[in-house]
């Protein structure tokens, strides 16, 4: 049996599911034979990266990747009341088509909540969703513009925090004492400030070496030792970072990989 840290934790205010940890290729990627993706361990098989917030009886999906349908099948989700878009990524937009099962269980349209940059790219990979002479059974969804200031989802406050993959401007977000970041490789000082107190970070680790646009492992340890935490996950995993039983041995107490399934309670 695996150790899930506050796994058993009774859910009182917030939980969090993982849908996908794995990087643009996901885990395996096809045709490697490495160790990583030849591992029988269920940890290495990592979707693509997204995570579900359960809040206040609402259902919030960050990112929608190619892998949105499987995950949500995993997850036996129901309804999903909002998606937020950290950037337009192709491996974070790609399964947005999928919400449409969504909208005929419960005849309501999906609200999405992105930046202007993201609205348009969705409107290119997905004209027929905002087409004025819609097909029928396309997705029913209402778009909202974001930026880096904090926005009300039903009352729920979301804050969103700016940070830099490579170039790309993108946004992590916080909902009360949970902080999620992926694709970063730098977060300006000001934006950090939004992040302090967060009992739980999750943030991206790529692989141990250095990589152009996203935060390697030994990076990712150090951002989480400035905000002390009481406990951060690893995600955006490729399968150069290792398996998940080599890399916990070597990672501060507190920190974990997260892997596909994983949840988490945050009172």
């Amino acid at each position: 049996m695996f150790f899930l840290p506050l796994q058993q934790l009774k859910l009182k205010v917030l939980k969090v599911r993982f849908l996908g940890t794995g990087t643009s290729q996901g885990v395996p990627v096809i045709g490697c034979r490495c160790k990583v993706c030849q591992s029988p361990d269920s940890r290495d098989k990592r979707l693509r990266s997204a995570i579900l917030i359960k809040y206040r009886n609402k259902n919030i999906v960050i990112d929608t990747g190619p892998d949105f349908r499987q995950q949500m099948l995993d997850a036996q989700l129901m309804k999903i009341d909002a998606v937020l878009y950290t950037h337009e990524h192709r491996d974070h937009i790609a399964g947005m088509d999928d919400l449409r099962s969504f909208n005929f269980m419960t005849k309501k349209a999906i609200e999405l909540y992105a930046e202007k940059q993201v609205q348009t790219a969705l409107k290119s990979v997905f004209p027929y969703v905002f087409s004025d002479r819609k097909y029928p059974g396309v997705p029913d969804v209402n778009l909202h513009n974001i930026d880096e200031n904090p926005f009300t989802i039903d009352g729920i406050q979301i804050t969103p925090i700016r940070v830099m993959h490579y170039r790309l401007p993108i946004l992590g977000f916080r909902i009360g004492d949970f902080t999620y970041i992926t694709d970063a490789k730098y977060i300006p000082p000001e934006e950090k400030k939004k992040i302090l107190g967060s009992k739980i970070i999750v943030v991206n680790a790529l692989r141990k070496q250095s990589h152009i646009s996203h935060f390697s492992l030994s990076e990712a340890v150090e951002f989480i030792k400035e905000f002390s935490p009481r406990a951060a996950y690893i995600t955006h995993i490729s399968h150069q970072l290792g398996t998940t039983e080599t890399v916990e041995k070597e990672l501060p107490e507190n920190i974990y990989l997260a892997y596909d399934g994983l949840e988490i309670n945050l009172d």
